[in-house]
């Protein structure tokens, strides 16, 4: 595993965009993954990814801008060379609280996501803890965004699943075949890192990443992207999480 990707947004409180995207080529990214807020300035963000020699197949987009301004998310697809794009959440109030709830909410995201697979590009979901927590049915919320929408691929965040109680390998053995995209970061041990959140830098945590990746090496994934969500030094996340997955 070579080409690993970097989410933007773990080094979001430390700007210029510029110098963030300079320090991951030298430290041997050769992609990144773009988010919302990045998108504002269009052309600045083509010219530092042409600058810094990044590529940029993946982002991230918002529910509303996806189901109401598909032409202004391929126009930014475009534009930066994105192949996958990925709807990150839904806030806390839009949440269904059922089983038929969720499966429309795959239904819905299934629909949006046509004109962008028509399009040649590749639509799915992004997930978080909460798809992971059991509704008051029993049911489990991402298994009904993946019955809903048949067709959609999922950006597999695996630290996300453990926050939520559920068992990674599980559920890369069940639907390994939507992934085709992973999330890659660290959970920290109990009382660790906690002005980060309690996460770690990838393979300085309690994850099985050597194990998890060889399982993700059997789905379609090629995108492998390193996250975190509220690191207190992106240099360090960067460059210890980078050597230590090249080292698996």
């Amino acid at each position: 595993m070579t080409d690993l990707s970097y989410q933007l947004y773990s080094s979001r409180n430390f700007p210029p965009l510029s110098d963030t995207l300079t320090m991951l080529a030298d430290l041997g990214y050769a992609q990144v993954e773009g988010y919302g807020g990045l998108y504002e300035d269009l052309e600045g963000l083509a010219s530092a990814l042409k600058s810094s020699g990044l590529a940029m197949p993946s982002g991230h987009f918002g529910l509303d801008v996806l189901e109401h301004q598909p032409d202004r998310v391929m126009e930014i697809a475009a534009a930066v060379g994105m192949t996958s794009i990925y709807c990150p959440h839904i806030g806390p109030e839009l949440r269904p609280s059922d089983a038929a709830g969720w499966q429309a909410f795959g239904q819905r995201l299934e629909k949006m996501g046509a004109v962008y697979r028509d399009a040649g590009l590749k639509f799915g979901w992004h997930n978080h803890d909460f798809e992971f927590v059991a509704q008051a049915d029993g049911s489990i919320p991402m298994d009904g965004i993946l019955q809903g929408g048949p067709l959609l691929s999922w950006e597999a965040d695996i630290a996300w699943i453990v926050r939520g109680g559920g068992d990674p390998m599980d559920w890369i053995s069940r639907h390994g075949s939507r992934i085709d995209a992973v999330h890659v970061k660290d959970i920290a041990r109990v009382g660790h890192c906690v002005d980060e959140d309690g996460w770690e830098d990838v393979g300085h945590g309690t994850m099985d990443w050597k194990g998890l990746l060889g399982a993700l090496q059997q789905t379609p994934a090629k995108i492998f992207v390193m996250e975190h969500d509220n690191p207190n030094d992106h240099q360090r996340f960067a460059r210890r999480s980078i050597a230590a997955v090249k080292a698996l």
